[in-house]
Formats: structure tokens, C-alpha cells, sequence
């Protein structure tokens, strides 16, 4: 009788966890089905509109069909679409390591400093090195470079005594991040001529991003992005505490610097083709924390997929704005960089945090 009883309560507890299950499943789901519509509609937009068949048949089709669609969308749109949806995705991702790290929701990767060093070496390459056409794949390698060496700064100075102390970290890359955005600024004022090549890094822009913009960046992608993805688990052991994380048998110290370096790294490639673009590694993760948890199992992929559908419909809505140049009424009308956007967005979001952190501090 007792097991008469006792047979239906499965099914009850079954259906008790079956809305978190699906969530878990529709959230994804449609992050996918979001960013496939917006690659869509990124393909779409831009000073000639074309309509969603007409952007199909352009891909289908080969250029001797249809030669002007065919030049727009894959020609011009389609290297611009993959560079802001694997950059921005980059971004996200760099971002969520961190925070994991640090045990810190408003971390970044500018926060660290990353962006910034990234930024500098290649303001200076762009100044004083060759001219940017013949630099080719040694920029982003350079930016790499300075992205590593201020990670890696950070956390050599944010050790203490032995151990290394999140806080200490987000300080030691707020002070290196002002002194290299301070030496970019004085390259740029000395670069003279130079100046508008090196804004593209200081902003973040994706106008003009070509085929070889995209063949420097997918390799660096291709390797640091599941690197990222499988270190989960670590950062879900690092975010309960240096002394549980070290008591389960992870080597606390290796595995922050896995996850910093991977940050670096994903950073630094991204700020090398599309600059310092702001926000995304902090709105970004952030964000999907309040849509899937804290695990960094699902945290981590979904940053990816959100992140690259925030900057590709930043720069959908940038790539339709024309600005007047003023004092030059001869030249065309310029675009928006995208970071400009993304700038406005973090400055909304955190308004937004600041507003809700009194009903946090009163709920806990």
C-alpha cells in the first residue's frame, strides 16, 4: 500500500523541477536563435538595405548571378558580421573568466588593464612602426603581447604574501590600466598624423573590417575559445573560496593564473582587430548570471553566444548613423564606432546597478 503511495511522488518532483529544465534549455535555445537573427539583419543592414531573401540568395548565389548583391553582403557585410559576433563573443567570454576569478560581477577585462595594454603597443606600432598595411598579422601579435604583459603585471603585483588577493588585483589593474591609457595619450599626441589610427583602438570600431581582418582573428579564436569554455569547472571550484577550492584538490594559485592568462588572451585578440570596445565583458556576463545562475558551466557558453549578439546589434545600429564632419563640408559623412554605443549602454547598466544595490542590501 505504503509503495501505492509513494509511486506517484516521482513523477510529482519530476514535474517540480521540469520549469528549471526547460529553462535551462530555452535560454540557450534562444540565445542561438537571437544571434542567428541578428547575423541576419547585420548582413541586412547598412547604407544600401537589402532584404532578408535578398541576403540569402547573395550567399547562395555566385557573383556572376547577382555581382552587386554578391559584393555587398559577402564582399563588404559578411567579414564585418563574423569579426563583431567572434569578438564580441571574445570579449564576453574574457569578461566572465574574470569575474569568476574574482569572485566580483562588476570584473572586466579593462578593469585588469588588458585592454589598455593591448591598446598601447599597438597605438605605438601604429606611430612609429611601418605603415599599418604592411604590419598584417604582427598587430594583433603585439597586442597580444601588451594584453599578456599587463595581465601578468596585475597579478604578479596583486600577490601578497604568497597568495594572491582578488581586491588587490581589480586595484594594481585599475592603477596600470590610468598609467597605459595615460602613455597611449601621450602617443597619439605625439604620433600627430597618426591620430585617427590610433582612436580605432582607443574606441572600438568594426567599420571597415575586411577578409584579413578576420583571417588574424579566427585562429586566435579557434584556440583560446574552447581553452576558455573547458576551464568551467575551475572557475565554478574558484568561485566558493580560495580555502574549499583548495581542500576539493585544485591548485588554487595555477588554476586563477590559467583563468587570467585565457583572459588576457581572448582580450587581447579581440582589442587587436575591433580596439578597446567597451562594456561587453562586464554588461555581458553579468547579465546572463541573472538569466542562468551562478554555474559557470552554463554561465560560460552562454556569455559567448550573448555577447556576440550585443555587439553585432551595436553595430547594426551604428552602421546605419552618418556623422557630418565639422569644418570639412567635403567630406562624406562618417560612421559611429561601435564602442561609442557600447559606451552609452555601460554607462545605462550601471545606473541600473546602482539603482537596484539598495533593495539588494536590504534583501540580504
Amino acid at each position: 500500500m505504503s509503495a501505492q503511495i509513494s509511486a506517484p511522488a516521482a513523477p510529482t518532483a519530476e514535474h517540480g523541477r521540469s520549469p528549471v529544465r526547460s529553462r535551462r534549455l530555452i535560454v540557450p535555445m534562444g540565445a542561438l536563435a537571437l544571434l542567428l537573427a541578428l547575423a541576419a539583419l547585420h548582413l541586412a543592414t547598412g547604407t544600401q538595405q537589402l532584404g532578408i531573401f535578398e541576403v540569402a540568395a547573395a550567399l547562395l548565389t555566385s557573383r556572376e548571378v547577382d555581382s552587386l548583391h554578391h559584393q555587398i553582403v559577402v564582399d563588404i557585410r559578411l567579414p564585418r558580421t563574423l569579426v563583431a559576433a567572434t569578438a564580441g563573443g571574445m570579449l564576453a567570454l574574457a569578461g566572465a573568466l574574470l569575474q569568476s576569478v574574482l569572485r566580483n560581477p562588476l570584473a572586466a577585462p579593462s578593469v585588469l588593464g588588458v585592454s589598455s595594454g593591448a591598446v598601447l603597443l599597438a597605438a605605438l606600432a601604429v606611430t612609429f612602426g611601418p605603415p599599418v598595411g604592411t604590419l598584417g598579422p604582427v598587430l594583433p601579435l603585439l597586442a597580444l603581447v601588451g594584453g599578456l604583459g599587463a595581465g601578468l603585471a596585475v597579478y604578479t603585483l596583486g600577490r601578497h604574501r604568497g597568495r594572491t588577493d582578488p581586491t588587490r588585483l581589480i586595484l594594481v589593474g585599475v592603477l596600470l590600466s590610468g598609467i597605459a591609457a595615460s602613455a597611449t595619450a601621450a602617443v597619439v599626441i605625439v604620433g600627430g598624423s597618426s591620430v585617427s589610427g590610433v582612436l580605432r583602438w582607443m574606441i572600438g570600431s568594426i567599420n571597415g573590417r575586411v577578409w584579413h581582418d578576420w583571417h588574424v582573428l579566427w585562429p586566435w579564436a579557434l584556440v583560446t575559445i574552447p581553452l576558455a569554455l573547458a576551464t568551467a569547472r575551475v572557475g565554478n571550484l574558484l568561485q566558493i573560496g580560495d580555502e574549499a577550492a583548495a581542500a576539493v584538490g585544485l591548485p588554487v594559485e595555477r588554476a586563477r593564473l590559467l583563468l587570467v592568462l585565457l583572459a588576457a588572451m581572448l582580450t587581447a585578440g579581440a582589442v587587436a582587430i575591433v580596439g578597446a570596445v567597451a562594456f561587453v565583458g562586464l554588461i555581458v556576463p553579468h547579465a546572463v548570471r541573472g538569466l542562468v545562475g551562478a554555474d559557470t558551466r552554463r554561465v560560460f557558453p552562454l556569455s559567448l553566444v550573448a555577447g556576440a549578439a550585443l555587439l553585432l546589434a551595436a553595430d547594426a545600429v551604428v552602421s546605419t548613423v552618418r556623422v557630418e564632419l565639422p569644418g570639412d563640408p567635403l567630406s562624406p559623412p562618417a560612421l559611429l564606432p561601435v564602442g561609442v554605443l557600447t559606451a552609452f549602454l555601460g554607462g545605462a547598466f550601471f545606473a541600473v546597478v546602482l539603482l537596484r544595490r539598495p533593495h539588494q542590501s536590504g534583501v540580504s
